[in-house]
């Protein structure tokens, strides 16, 4: 199974887990889940932080 979709289930499951009742548990579920996505696709090495920082160094 690959790290995104572990991710994305461990949000998931943590956002249920920590989200048990409310007006606002979908949308805590869903930003959870997301969340988990992109730790998973981090692990996986399918996003690079730097880019999205606008850390990147320039060689001269």
């Amino acid at each position: 199974m690959k790290a995104s979709y572990v991710g994305l289930f461990t949000g998931l499951i943590l956002g249920i887990v920590a989200i048990l009742e409310g007006f606002l548990a979908f949308l805590g579920v869903a930003f959870l889940g997301g969340l988990g996505l992109f730790v998973g696709l981090v692990i996986e090495g399918q996003v690079d932080l730097n880019r999205l920082s606008g850390a990147e160094r320039s060689r001269r």
